[in-house]
């Protein structure tokens, strides 16, 4: 789901990400880039389930809750029903998916 995220950011062209045209860019945009690039103890070696799964991501499978969201977070409790105006789609674990209408991100 957060490769879902990702692939998202790439093509969705609003919102906060008019000028993210590639994974890389994807990745490191500040602000709003992964926290795991910006932190060097989230750093562990991709495991070959993490790599099928962004594979299938890349080719385009989506998998509920981010279908269509461009962000995620951890929160400690439950979800909040939106999140910077965006609305939640749903919960995995411990994150919670957000995604914008299809007004402000149509091509998603």
């Amino acid at each position: 789901m957060v490769g879902n995220v990702g692939v998202n950011r790439v093509r969705a062209d609003c919102l906060d990400f008019t000028d993210v045209r590639t994974i890389e860019q994807m990745l490191f945009q500040r602000p709003g880039a992964f926290e795991a690039t910006q932190k060097s103890y989230f750093y562990q070696r991709a495991r070959d389930q993490g790599l099928r799964l962004a594979k299938r991501a890349i080719q385009g499978e989506r998998f509920h809750s981010a279908t269509r969201s461009l962000w995620f977070f951890r929160p400690e409790g439950d979800c909040p029903a939106q999140w910077y105006s965006q609305w939640n789609t749903g919960r995995f674990k411990a994150h919670c998916f957000f995604s914008p209408t299809e007004e402000d991100c149509p091509q998603i």
